[in-house]
Formats: C-alpha cells, structure tokens, sequence
C-alpha cells in the first residue's frame, strides 16, 4: 500500500498550470515539522513536492498561498528525467488524492477549523456557538498516546 499523510505549511505560492492537452496541473511544497528534536532540541522539517490534478490542482492554485496550513492525503510517487546537461534525473513527489485547507485565506501557518471548500467570505453559522474553537485544543505529548 503506498498512502501518505502530511499536515505542514506551504513553503510558496502554489504554481498552476496546463498540460498541452488542456489538463490542470498545481505543484507547490509542504514544509512539515518532524516528530523529535535534533541533538541541538531544534525539530527540523521536510520539505515534500506535492502534485495535484484536474478541479483539485484548480482549487489549489487559486485559494493556497504561502504559509496557508494544509492536510494532504496522496501517494508517493518516483519518476526519472533527463536534465538539460544529459545527466538523469530523480524526483519523489506526493501525487495529492485530497487536499484540505487548514488555514483560512489571509492567515499564514495558524490553526482553525478544516473547510470542505474555500470560502471567500465569512459565513456566520445558526449553530456558531457548538462550533469548534481552535483555542479549546490541547496540545498532547506523543508518549501519553496509547498507540
């Protein structure tokens, strides 16, 4: 099974185009922290190319932006080309199944509710007050987990 999971940060605005038969294409980078510190207490992070298709590439080059928070769920993905000078060339990339937009248009790097889809305006809601509140969470400790 080959399935990946990322939550991280958008290293730079997210670059859209066409293949030459008209197909959308979106690649940006995700700058995702890892799980330990280094010898210094430093968490260093990963930078992972994701590629997107098609209404998902189009929805990602016209609402992400630097430092947008995202979920990306995908599959890993090797492939080979040759440079400009004839040596050849590998690339790993995530190929993006689901992109999910954590942060709202505007805001870089903080956490708020997941949408389903991107909204240009706020929408104030019927039920807002059992809505989740980002500053209810706690953050957990990954030794107190039970898995």
């Amino acid at each position: 099974m080959n399935k990946a999971f990322l939550v991280g940060n958008l290293t730079r605005d997210p670059e859209l185009r066409q293949t030459a038969s008209g197909v959308s294409v979106c690649t940006f980078t995700v700058a995702v922290n890892r799980r330990f510190a280094n010898q210094q207490g430093v968490r260093e992070a990963d930078f992972i190319p994701i590629v997107t298709w098609r209404q998902l590439a189009d929805l990602c080059g016209h609402y992400l932006s630097k430092g947008r928070k995202v979920s990306v769920v995908g599959s890993i993905q090797t492939r080979t080309y040759d440079a400009q000078d004839g040596s050849k060339r590998y690339a790993t990339e995530v190929v993006a199944d689901e992109v999910e937009f954590l942060s709202p248009a505007g805001e870089s790097g903080s956490f708020s509710h997941p949408t389903e889809a991107p909204q240009t305006q706020p929408q104030e809601s019927a039920h807002s007050a059992n809505s989740f509140k980002p500053d209810q969470m706690v953050e957990a400790d990954d030794d107190e987990l039970p898995f």
